[in-house]
Order: structure tokens, then sequence, then C-alpha cells
């Protein structure tokens, strides 16, 4: 991940903040050029897919994580892991457990909430090497993420890179944990949220503010105009109503999972909608993918922000 400098500017709750000058900055839109360098500098060179055909360079396709291409949270299970290893209490993840269920199912994004959830993320990457994070990713996608890849999903991505195009997952997930999910499925890269590190050391800042929402519309623009994608020959896949700003700022969306909300739009606009969870299991799987902004953030935060026992 690049080393990034900044200051630890406000926010206001339309997410604008001001630089060092007083000049505003959208903070969704810093966090989505941060997320698309990142990407692009940890992609492998070559361009197009990895599939027989020819590379089809100016399109591309683009999918959410939660709930779309995995089952359930990627940041719950991330959180399991770091409980294993003594990093997170029974209290923490019982508090991120709650926060979760408040979000989705009140489905309201809480601007102090949001704050307070982010201070509490920057409070666990501050001081932290980049490895660290980077080497309990690896092991806890194997233990614990790997198996809850949908298939259906997978299945599609597979057609993007046949078709000779690049495939990115987009998601509030720390960058290194998303491009290591793209590295195991065998995408191209992933665009994810960007904490501030120098010299490999997290500063306890991020570039911007978490993947979700807008800042993830800015991220795919960002990307597609790095790397020449011609956005009408995009497509991207989500399951949630909170994405609505990313799928529309390609040519095809494809609603996936959707939540209640989500499908109802994509039924008004045509969109195409695949579902892959059945019985019971959607039923269950369907509370989890009533997601706001709100509650990507949380995810993000609560997953992280745990406490080492040994801090006094």
């Amino acid at each position: 991940m690049p080393t990034r400098q900044g200051s630890a500017d406000g926010a206001n709750q339309d997410g604008v903040r001001a630089d060092a000058g007083g000049v505003p900055v959208d903070s969704a839109k810093l966090a989505g050029r941060a997320s698309a360098e990142a990407a692009v500098a940890a992609a492998p060179t070559g361009g197009g897919g990895g599939g027989p055909t020819a590379p089809d360079l100016t399109a591309a396709a683009f999918f959410d994580v939660d709930n779309t291409m995995m089952v359930g949270a990627s940041l719950f299970h991330f959180a399991r892991g770091m409980a294993a290893r003594k990093f997170l209490t029974a209290s923490d993840l019982a508090g991120f457990a709650w926060q979760q269920l408040k979000f989705r199912v009140g489905g309201r994004e809480n601007p102090e909430d949001i704050q307070a959830s982010r201070e509490q993320a920057l409070s666990f990457v501050a001081g932290r090497q980049v490895s660290e994070l980077v080497e309990l990713s690896e092991q806890i996608y194997d233990e614990l993420m790997a198996d809850r890849i949908w298939a259906g999903t997978r299945a599609l991505a597979q057609q993007h890179l046949d078709a000779g195009q690049r495939v990115w997952l987009v998601t509030a997930t720390p960058v290194e944990l998303a491009q290591i999910m793209a590295r195991r499925l065998g995408l191209t890269g992933a665009l994810g949220t960007v904490a501030e590190n120098t010299d490999g050391v997290y500063t306890g800042r991020l570039v911007g503010e978490m993947l979700h929402g807008r800042a993830k519309a800015h991220a795919v623009r960002a990307l597609a105009a790095s790397e020449g994608l011609d956005l009408r020959r995009c497509t991207a896949y989500s399951d949630s109503s909170n994405d609505i700003p990313m799928l529309s700022a390609v040519g095809t969306a494809v609603a996936v999972n959707p939540d209640t909300r989500l499908r109802e739009i994509a039924r008004s606009r045509g969109w195409p909608i695949r579902d892959f969870r059945t019985g019971r299991r959607a039923a269950r799987i369907g509370l989890n993918s009533i997601a706001g902004a709100g509650a990507v953030a949380g995810a993000f935060a609560a997953g992280l922000a745990y406490r080492r026992r040994d801090r006094s």
C-alpha cells in the first residue's frame, strides 16, 4: 500500500473536509482516488482478464463483497479471526454484532455513530505495522472466508475474465484484506478503504473516509480514468441499495441477492436480478443484506477496533 501523508482534518455530516489551508475537500472523492491508486499499484501488469480470448481493455466488472461475492459480512468474519487470536474481547465482538443488527434493521445512518466508529477504527491502526494486518488477513481469509464465496457470483466473475475483461472487488473492507480476497479468487484486484501509513506504519488516519456509498462510485470512476475503461461498457454487481451510486455509474447494473429496496429499484430501472439464496437460507441471509452506508461503516470500524488485552 502506498505511503500517505495527511492531516487529521475534520469532516461535516455531508462528508466535506477541509485541508490544511481551509479549502473544502470531499472526503468521498479523496477516498475513491486513494483506493484507485492503491488498486492500480497492487494489480498485475498486462491488462485484460485471464481468459482465453484477447484482452478487452475498455470493459471491466466491479463486484461488491458482502452478501454479493461472499456470504455475510467479511469484516465480521475478520473480527471472529481477531477474537480467536485474543486481539478482540468477547464484549468487543458482542458490541460489533449489536451495531450490525442496529444499523441493518434500522436502515439509517447516524452521523454521531459513524464518527465514533471511525475514531475507534483509527485507534486500532495507529502505530501498527501494515505487514501485521496483511499477515493476519491472509490467515483469516483462509480459515473463515474462503468457503463462504457464493459459487454463482464467482461464476459471474469468471465469465468476465473469460471474456478478457478485468474484474475488481469494491468494498469498505481495508484494502489490504480486499486485495488478498481478490488474489485468492483469481481476480484482477480490489478497491478498498485506505488507511494512511508512513514507512509501513499506520498513522491513525484514513485517506478520506471509508469506501462506502458515494466513495465507491468515485473509486470506480477514478480507476476507469486511470485504466482507460469505458464505464458504459462496464458492469457492477451489488446486494445493497447503499451501492446505487456505484451501480448507476456503469452501463450495466446487476442486483445480486438484493435487499428489499435494491430489488424494487432494480425492477423499476430494468436491472437484472440474480438471487443465489434459497428457502430458509434466503430469509436468514436476507436480513444481513439490509445494510445502509452506516452499516458498512460500522462493520469496518467494529471489525478492526479491537482493544489489546495488555493496553492499560
